[in-house]
């Protein structure tokens, strides 16, 4: 293309009528310069443009010159002589014509369509005329309509897209537990002068309780991480040993094996070897570390029993630590709130309302356990299954004063009964709030209403009141469980109280203040007492006392009731009682609907008013 070219310039300069121009030498210099320009973008072809240029030569020629001066070079050297001075008119900076220089304005006005000839653009021209063509090419060969997509089609399309739905979603993948997200760095451990760092188990970096403490099991961080790892070492052991006797079908009524043998007698040797007693410098260091950290520290455990049956225990705790730390990061365990938020009691597994005052051990699981008859409190379902296997009990201590059906309610006092009532007044704090008893037990009596079956008499609802009321309270806490409400037994424990109140022929009332539960179902009960006795009333005067007298309801609790009711009116300077139908049908046909299998037969008590201690 360079020959081609200088040839184009020679002709050019040929055709100046012998005359020299001043500008002719800067003119060449310039043409030279441009030319030297075209040949570097000529360089600059990518990969993709060769490979293009390869298989299709005819385009690759205009694509590299990029001007007719490069189509004539491909015709032959005489077309190329023909066309030499378009060539020299299609270069970018100047157009030689009679050996004089010609601007660009000059240009443009001489020779209107030299910007076609420009190497960008015959590109772009020459892509769009190939596209056009195989567009009208493709046209002409197919001219049928396009086909109507049928249900499978859809189908299958469908299917794709959920396949390329599955590939990108990553909701199947775990989460990944940061160590932010597992600990929570405003907890500290209770125990006095701990950092929170280590635990018992070894296998955490960090404890919020006692049970994962080291330092209150006066040990460090580094020796329960030992301690882990021979544990470790020991599980492989047996297991391996496991396996080795897999081929023995029954272990009962066979000899014990070689290693088994071993290991008794290695176990008996080392308890034969434990000393009998504490010399006078251990028992100065066990009464100086208790005198130093009294109940912060756990006790000091060497030489009390042997070394075997000593690391038994340690193993224990850190067994039960280790379960403790999982039911904690799998949410199960409170952290610093104090709030036993599960109880399992039972057959039934109860959520807690309030926040009651169980030891801070206990408190902290976030989970009690508690046997359903004696209603003692546990860390663990282990536990609670070893209890229940040794409990003797099936129904609450005390007195059975009524029993009807499967219905029984036991008079239980708190002096003789303490620990079992102390419990109970826990277990009521776990559903409401305004209870303040827990622990003052003797001045009062616990009225237990149980339901029985064949395993027992499981926990319905109880009530207390004080021996010696001076205000005439019936009713100083009551409660239903959780899985007997809306069944009828709250009533049922109401009536109970007041016909408790008229076998002593007093008039009752609960003590204040009701909690809410409390307030709906008095106010239900008041209800529905005074409409059974305007039902069954003839006369036509009214009194509220002889109401209070027969109901043994207090009179205020009867006012209160009636003006609720609507049902009390002033006029004249007189109080009237209206005997509104209305509400009495009503309660009639609830009765009629409810039926008689929840409700206290006076006849089945069977109960003489105590005394006073």
């Amino acid at each position: 293309m360079g020959s081609l070219l200088n040839k184009s310039l020679r002709t050019a300069g040929s055709s100046s009528d012998g005359t020299e121009d001043s500008d002719f030498s800067a003119d060449l210099e310039h043409v030279k310069a441009a030319v030297r320009a075209r040949r570097r973008s000529s360089t600059r072809l990518t990969r993709a443009s060769l490979r293009l240029s390869q298989s299709s030569q005819d385009n690759s020629s205009s694509l590299r010159s990029g001007s007719p001066a490069a189509a004539a070079h491909d015709e032959g050297p005489d077309s190329a002589a023909e066309s030499a001075p378009a060539a020299a008119t299609a270069a970018p900076a100047s157009v030689f014509s009679s050996g004089r220089r010609i601007t660009r304005s000059q240009q443009g006005a001489a020779n209107p369509k030299a910007k076609r000839y420009h190497l960008r653009q015959s590109r772009s021209s020459g892509s769009d005329t190939e596209a056009n063509a195989d567009a009208k090419q493709g046209v002409d060969q197919d001219e049928t309509p396009p086909r109507t997509p049928t249900e499978e089609d859809e189908r299958l399309a469908k299917e794709l897209s959920l396949k390329e739905a599955a590939a990108h979603d990553l909701s199947h993948r775990p989460k990944r537990r940061r160590f932010h997200e597992s600990y929570n760095f405003n907890m500290k451990c209770p125990t006095p002068g701990c950092n929170s760092l280590g635990h018992l188990t070894g296998r955490h970096e960090r404890h919020f309780s006692i049970s994962g403490c080291p330092l209150y099991h006066n040990l460090s961080a580094d020796e329960c991480k030992g301690k882990a790892t021979t544990r470790d070492k020991q599980s492989e052991e047996r297991t391996l040993t496991h396996r080795q006797d897999e081929n023995r079908h029954s272990t009962r009524h066979q000899a014990p094996t070689e290693g088994q043998q071993r290991y008794k007698d290695k176990v008996t040797e080392l308890r034969r070897k434990r000393n009998s007693g504490l010399n006078k410098e251990q028992k100065e260091k066990y009464t100086e570390h208790r005198q130093s950290h009294g109940t912060s520290r756990e006790p000091l455990l060497e030489n009390i029993t042997s070394d075997y049956d000593l690391e038994l225990f340690r193993k224990a705790q850190a067994r039960a630590s280790d379960d403790l730390e999982k039911l904690r990061l799998a949410g199960q365990v409170s952290e610093g709130s104090n709030m036993i938020k599960t109880i399992v009691f039972g057959r039934f597994e109860l959520d807690t309302w309030y926040h009651s005052p169980y030891p801070e051990e206990y408190a902290r699981l976030g989970r009690l356990f508690m046997c359903e008859f004696c209603l003692k409190y546990m860390k663990s379902q282990t536990i609670l299954r070893r209890h229940m296997a040794k409990c003797v009990w099936k129904h609450p201590p005390g007195d059975e004063i009524y029993r009807k059906g499967n219905i029984s309610v036991f008079e239980v006092d708190g002096k003789k009964n303490k620990i079992y009532c102390q419990n109970l007044c826990l277990l009521a704090k776990l559903f409401l709030d305004h209870k303040t008893l827990y622990y003052d037990v003797e001045p009062f009596l616990f009225y237990v209403m149980t339901e029985a079956d064949n395993t027992g008499c499981h926990l319905v609802g109880y009530f207390s009141k004080e021996k010696n009321s001076f205000l005439n309270y019936n009713v100083s806490c009551i409660l239903t469980m959780p899985q007997y409400m809306r069944q009828g037994y709250g009533k049922m424990l109401i009536d109970f109280s007041y016909l408790l109140s008229k076998v002593e022929e007093k008039v009752g009332s609960p003590e204040r203040p009701l909690s809410d539960l409390g307030l709906i179902s008095y106010r239900s009960y008041w209800k529905d007492v005074l409409l059974r006795y305007l039902n069954s009333f003839q006369g036509k005067e009214i009194s509220i006392k002889e109401i209070s007298q027969e109901t043994a309801v207090n009179p205020v609790d009867i006012v209160s009731t009636l003006q609720s009711l609507q049902m009390l009116k002033y006029w004249k300077g007189k109080h009237l009682v209206l005997k509104r139908q209305d509400l009495i049908d009503d309660w009639k046909a609830k009765e009629t609907k409810r039926g008689n299998g929840k409700t206290i037969d006076p006849t089945a008590l069977k109960w003489t008013p105590p005394k006073g201690t």
